[in-house]
């Protein structure tokens, strides 16, 4: 999988029980997101995070998935971990994908690491994160090694960025946040960006190829 790539539909048993995949995202923007283990610390961490912040996936009608190449009853057994020590509860499904099926068609599996199984050269899924659009697109993918704990705060504000452009045509700036300046996309001419954010106030033209204009989210008063 790649950015722009379509994602095949595929079924899957989880956490919460099997799904097909396409079904599952709906109409609603999705993170499917890799841990290398079930039962390890920096994972324990992360899906506590992501359980957090439901709210933060609803407001942004967004739905989160989890996949390692643990079972269904690892997942179950060590849910119950994460909820004692995260102190939360974890309401998202972790795909169950033994057999790899999932992380080989995204790639999210870690070819110099041969440690996870009972037998030599199965491998464990490093930290990848797709996010997927309603088109059922690849919209984005970050991939961290397996030592590294994600910033889930960099995803909150790569989905809102996405979301900002799928929405009102703009591209996001250097360490863009909502609320900051957004940047008119090069192909979209001087004469078509004025009456596209006409209610932003127009554009700020820097160069002619850098050219500012409000985040056309922000109400007008």
């Amino acid at each position: 999988m790649r950015i722009g790539d379509s994602v095949p539909d595929f079924h899957a048993e989880t956490s919460l029980g099997p799904i097909d995949f396409h079904a599952f995202i709906g109409e609603c923007w999705c993170v499917l997101f890799s841990h290398p283990a079930d039962f390890t610390p920096v994972c324990t961490t992360e899906l506590g995070v992501t359980a957090k912040l439901a709210p933060e996936w609803s407001a942004r009608n967004a739905k989160v998935i989890g996949l390692s190449v643990d079972s269904t009853e690892d997942h179950a057994r060590w849910m119950v971990d994460i909820n004692e020590t995260q102190n939360t509860t974890v309401n998202f499904p972790i795909i169950a994908d033994k057999e790899r099926r999932v992380s080989m068609l995204f790639g999210m599996l870690d070819p110099t690491t041969f440690r996870h199984g009972e037998h030599l050269g199965e491998t464990m899924t490093v930290r990848s994160v797709f996010i997927i659009s309603p088109a059922k697109r690849v919209e984005l993918i970050i991939t961290y090694p397996a030592f590294i704990g994600r910033s889930f705060d960099e995803i909150l504000r790569v989905l809102d960025a996405l979301q900002l452009s799928a929405r009102h045509h703009v591209a996001t700036p250097a360490n863009w946040h909502p609320g900051d300046d957004t940047v008119v996309l090069p192909f979209i001419s001087d004469e078509e960006a004025e009456q596209m954010f006409a209610e932003q106030g127009g554009f700020r033209k820097v160069r002619p190829y850098l050219r500012y204009v409000r985040d056309p989210s922000l109400r007008i008063f």
